[in-house]
């Protein structure tokens, strides 16, 4: 259903590094630890202390910034971003502002059930910055107290701020998705919402048709989304928010100042929490005790050299290579590289990608979602698949027996072979079935006679007397071998 708006949306996204220690001291990053314990006076913003850059975190967002197709600056200095929270002992943040690590990149986005066509969605920057502590509020007890655990603080963050290119929730949550695969591929991140490792910031606002042309609302950012469908149901009601306040208050609604609003994931709604802020209230100046980072246009080709097939092309990849669908793509793309390179040694191996597709979406990944184990330690290893696949492609066995096999080699560990005898399943001679299948013949005139009149399907009866001669017979070899019979007739 079309809208009487259009809504426009960008996203800042901050990630955390998968670095062993922080952007600028040598304190852990590891979750889970008792607060406070992971904390050194670099961190906690003692007085007398320097910071050094971790060169690690340097390299995983140059990479990111490559893979996301971004201008990588020759030149690049840290800045102090400055306010004052209780999670930031320091009173401020070391980020980047006017030089920042990368700028004017893009990731293409699409969408399997085309409610919107492929595009392209702009990256303003990707820089580096640190992450401030964490603020705990004991509500719940009645006391309304907050406690500080600043282990967080001063892990090495990458914001990646997309154009306002997006126009729909769904857009936004096919970004995401889009990215966090891509980080993943990259091993830059876990991204892992649960733990604070990929955090969403949203800026919505609506372009409206008036008497005065096109109005815009105030930009509201909105925040405290922690899942992905936290995000699109929170864009949903904002822009729907925004709708009902502007016919409310008529066009020219004057001078309307820009907000922060948090998503109240429970109630389903946004509330206000601060004007926003804009980058002058933040008084940024350079970091003096920090030197600025060069990067040669060696370095970068080096990082571009090193990159794997990114999530987009191995999609393409195994369409055009493997003859399977997109969709069918895009599935086996989600679940992570482990599962495509299996996926791509069962087609080999079996010579069928079609085929193998379908057995690892319906079989594998059925068993690997019950949690049983992960790829890479599953007993079914993919030239054994593949030897099944063979068998079943050939005629010797038919599928639904093979799903019997395969179930049998998943928990046992046992070769198709193997599998197959202790399921007592006995190829069946062609010569033997084709025997049977005149038999069947002959005692079945009114079912041939049905087929030769045009009823194909009558053949299924043919098909059920067999299995039950014969529960080793091919129900597909069964239907050729009789229609080819009953033909010559």
């Amino acid at each position: 259903m079309s809208q009487p708006f259009t809504t426009i949306i960008g996203l800042e996204v901050h990630v955390q590094l998968a670095t062993a220690s922080k952007l600028f001291c040598r304190c852990s990053t590891k979750f889970g630890a008792a607060p406070n314990t992971q904390t050194c006076p670099v961190c906690i913003g003692m007085p007398g202390t320097l910071p050094v850059m971790n060169r690690h975190a340097f390299e995983l967002a140059l990479k990111t910034a490559v893979a996301l197709n971004c201008t990588i600056a020759p030149f690049t200095k840290w800045d102090r971003k400055q306010y004052y929270y209780p999670d930031l002992p320091k009173g401020y943040q070391i980020s980047q502002y006017d030089l920042p690590l990368s700028a004017d990149g893009y990731l293409a986005i699409s969408d399997r059930k085309g409610r919107f066509a492929p595009k392209r969605v702009g990256i303003i920057r990707v820089h580096l910055e640190e992450d401030a502590g964490k603020s705990m509020h004991d509500e719940a007890a009645g006391r309304a107290d907050s406690c500080i655990d600043l282990n967080r603080a001063g892990t090495p963050l990458l914001e990646i701020v997309s154009q306002p290119d997006l126009r729909s929730p769904v857009e936004a949550r096919a970004y995401l998705t889009e990215l966090k695969l891509l980080l993943t591929y990259l091993g830059v991140s876990d991204c892992n919402m649960q733990e604070g490792s990929l955090r969403v910031d949203a800026n919505v606002n609506l372009h409206l048709d008036g008497p005065a042309g096109t109005q815009a609302t105030p930009i509201v950012e909105v925040k405290n989304m922690n899942s992905f469908r936290a995000v699109e149901r929170a864009l949903a009601y904002e822009a729907q928010r925004q709708h009902a306040a502007w016919q409310e208050a008529g066009p020219g609604q004057g001078d309307v100042p820009k907000q922060t609003r948090g998503w109240d994931d429970a109630a389903g709604v946004t509330r206000p929490q601060r004007a926003k802020e804009e980058s002058s209230d933040y008084r940024y100046f350079p970091d003096p005790d920090l030197v600025p980072v060069t990067v040669t246009p060696a370095d970068v080709a080096r990082v571009r050299a090193s990159l794997e097939e990114t999530p987009l092309v191995l999609r393409q990849r195994l369409v055009t290579g493997y003859g399977i669908s997109a969709d069918d793509s895009d599935v086996l793309v989600h679940q992570g590289r482990a599962v495509v390179d299996y996926f791509v040694e069962v087609a080999h191996g079996c010579g069928d990608g079609k085929l193998a597709s379908n057995w690892i979406q319906q079989d594998i990944l059925r068993h690997l979602n019950a949690g049983a184990t992960t790829i890479d330690a599953l007993a079914v290893r993919p030239a054994a698949l593949a030897q099944l696949l063979t068998m079943i492609r050939s005629g010797q066995l038919e599928a639904s027996r093979g799903r019997a096999v395969l179930e049998s080699m998943l928990a046992t560990g046992a070769t198709p072979d193997d599998a197959i005898r202790g399921l007592g399943i006995r190829p069946v001679d062609d010569d033997a079935l084709r025997a049977l299948c005149r038999e069947l013949i002959a005692a079945n005139p009114q079912i041939v006679a049905d087929i030769r009149h045009g009823k194909a399907k009558a053949a299924g009866a043919l098909i059920g007397q067999a299995k039950r001669r014969n529960p080793n017979v091919n129900p597909g070899r069964v239907r050729e071998l009789c229609m080819e019979i009953i033909a010559r007739m």
